[in-house]
Formats: C-alpha cells, sequence, structure tokens
C-alpha cells in the first residue's frame, strides 16, 4: 500500500519505518495536512496525519477526489478530522487511542512540580551562580486537594500519582470509575464544587462540543484563590483570555499547559526567528507563573512506539481488508 506520512517528525520516522518493516511504501513530508495540501496525496491508497493536520469537509471531499481510501491518525484525538465527511465519502479512519497513557499523566506532574517548586526560575538563578532562596517557596502537595477533570486511562493514572504523593483526590466524569473511588478514596463531585475545593486542577478530557472552551469566566471565578491549572488534554477545552484575566487578578496562581487554544501552525515548527504575532501566547510567555511546553507530553520512547506500531497494524488491516478495533467511522 502507498501511504503518505503528513507531518513527518524527524523523531518519528525511524520509529514507523522499523514497525514497517517494509511491508508498506511509506513517504513522509513535512508539510501538514490541510485544503491546500491536499493535492499532494494524489496517488496514494492512505495517509497518515497528526493532530496539527486538518482534515476539514473540504479537504477530506479533495481527498476523496485524489483517490484516498484510508487515513491513520498518529493520536488519540481526532477532532480534527469532520468523520461524517469520511463515512459518507467512504473513507475509513482509524486513530490510536492509547498509545500511552503514562507519558501524558507524568508530563502533567512534570509541570506541576516545576511551578510548584519554582524550577525554571531556580535554575535560570543557578545558571548565574545566583543562590538566593527569596520568592522560590513552595506547598507540600501531601494533603493538598487534586481535582481530576476527566479520569479516563490518562485522568486514572494521573490519581493512582498524586494518590501516591498523599493527596485528597476528588474527579469530575461523565462516567464514574469505581475503581478509583475503592482503591485511592477518590470522591466524585460536580465540576462547580470540585473548582470551589481543589487546590490543584488537572485537566483530562477530550475536545468535544461540552467541553470547548468549558473552563471559561464563570467556571474560574468557582476556582479557589491561587489554584494551580494543569492542562494537557486539548488547548481548546480552555478559553485562553479568561485564564488570561484568572492569572492577572491571582485568582490562578500558576498555569501548566502542553497544549494551547490556537497551537495549529505554532506548535511542532521552529518560529525562533520569526516575529510573534499571537498576543495571548506573548503574554502567557512572558508571565513567570506560567509553564508552556509545546504539545510535546507524548513523546516518550514507548509512546513512540506504541503510536508507530499502532499505525502500521491500522494499515495492515486496510490493506487485508479486515477490520481493526481502532476504526472511527461507520461504513456499511
Amino acid at each position: 500500500m502507498k501511504v503518505l506520512i503528513y507531518s513527518a517528525k524527524d523523531f518519528e520516522i525511524p520509529y514507523l519505518e522499523e514497525a514497517n518493516n517494509k511491508k508498506h511504501q511509506l513517504t513522509f513530508i513535512k508539510e501538514a495536512l490541510s485544503s491546500k495540501t491536499a493535492m499532494k496525496a494524489v496517488g496514494y491508497d492512505a495517509i497518515s496525519i497528526f493532530s496539527a493536520d486538518e482534515a476539514c469537509l473540504i479537504t477530506v471531499e479533495k481527498l476523496k477526489d485524489f483517490g484516498v481510501k484510508y487515513i491513520t491518525l498518529r493520536s488519540a484525538g481526532h477532532d480534527n478530522v469532520n468523520l461524517r465527511a469520511a463515512s459518507r465519502l467512504n473513507i475509513k479512519v482509524s486513530n490510536v487511542p492509547a498509545y500511552s497513557p503514562f507519558a501524558i499523566a507524568e508530563h502533567a506532574v512534570a509541570l506541576l512540580l516545576a511551578l510548584n517548586r519554582k524550577l525554571i526560575e531556580s535554575n535560570n538563578r543557578v545558571s548565574h551562580y545566583n543562590f538566593g532562596l527569596n520568592n522560590l517557596v513552595g506547598v507540600d502537595l501531601n494533603q493538598k486537594t487534586v481535582g481530576i477533570v476527566g479520569t479516563g486511562k490518562i485522568g486514572e493514572i494521573m490519581c493512582k500519582i498524586m494518590h501516591g504523593f498523599g493527596c485528597k483526590l476528588l474527579g469530575y466524569d461523565i462516567q464514574e470509575n469505581d475503581t478509583l473511588k475503592k482503591q485511592f478514596n477518590m470522591e466524585y463531585t460536580s465540576l462547580k464544587d470540585l473548582c470551589n475545593q481543589a487546590d490543584i486542577i488537572s485537566l483530562h478530557v477530550p475536545l468535544n462540543a461540552d467541553t470547548h472552551g468549558f473552563i471559561n469566566e464563570d467556571l474560574i471565578d468557582e476556582m479557589k484563590d491561587g489554584v494551580i491549572l494543569i492542562n494537557t488534554a486539548r488547548g481548546s477545552v480552555i478559553d485562553t483570555e479568561a485564564v488570561i484575566a484568572g492569572l492577572k487578578s491571582e485568582k490562578i496562581g500558576a498555569l501548566g499547559i502542553d497544549v494551547y487554544e490556537n497551537e495549529r501552525g505554532i506548535f511542532f515548527k521552529d518560529h525562533s526567528q520569526e516575529i510573534p504575532t499571537d498576543t495571548n501566547l506573548m503574554l502567557l510567555n512572558t508571565m513567570p507563573n506560567v509553564l508552556i511546553t509545546g504539545h510535546h507530553a507524548f513523546l516518550t520512547d514507548e509512546a513512540l512506539t506504541n503510536i508507530a506500531e499502532s499505525t502500521i497494524y491500522n494499515l495492515d488491516c486496510y490493506d487485508s481488508n479486515k477490520a481493526t478495533e481502532n476504526e472511527l467511522t461507520s461504513i456499511d
């Protein structure tokens, strides 16, 4: 099968090549999928895309015209693909549903620890031989209340880790996890009550109509003063301007994000020689209590291995006309 890999990163190509083992004819390009770059898929049976690619209605229609039959996502999230259009046009779409929930949860904890103990500022001082300790005071995580918004596979691991720190756990999800309640004394509550009580809030929800921008001004007003907010889910679950206002008013004491509402076209690229134009991102970058990483929570050896193997597995299934359990489309 001829496969075009959009948004190919240098760090992932060896993993994909090893998992493929010369079974499929893979072509790697750095460009992201869009309505403008869809024409590059002419002559290919399948394409593989990442979270920054855009498979909207127009793009999917173009892919159909160009003969593409399959789309494999190298990610769990699939909000960037118009699945309804793909199903209607008989293009099968699959994803990698659980490449490494440990990678994401552990990165969320890393953001939390770095912010709480002010490790970036401390390291900056030491690099200039300043060993003063003023304004580096953090808090013990032991006995703090942590609100986990979304207790799926990633949220579940986040719960286990924070329980190990001796934290009290509050959870919010449309479906409660009885195991978490029994093993880690997780207490499920309303989103409002979680915000009222939590010293730390970590977001682990998918992006959909219900979660888009749901961390807004009203919900931030319900949070405890000085709350630490962590987001390794999707950038658009946060209303960026509302969070900036919360940081300015000190309602939010610290913010750690691996994702950003307007990251498309910004993340995964080197813009160091360009003049920045995103004013909200520029402002966040100037705040000492904000830590931003460029969507690399997934970036572990284990996760990249699983992503590559699952991607090739999905292609193998399509090539053999077999069903894959990772199918996202509904095609008769």
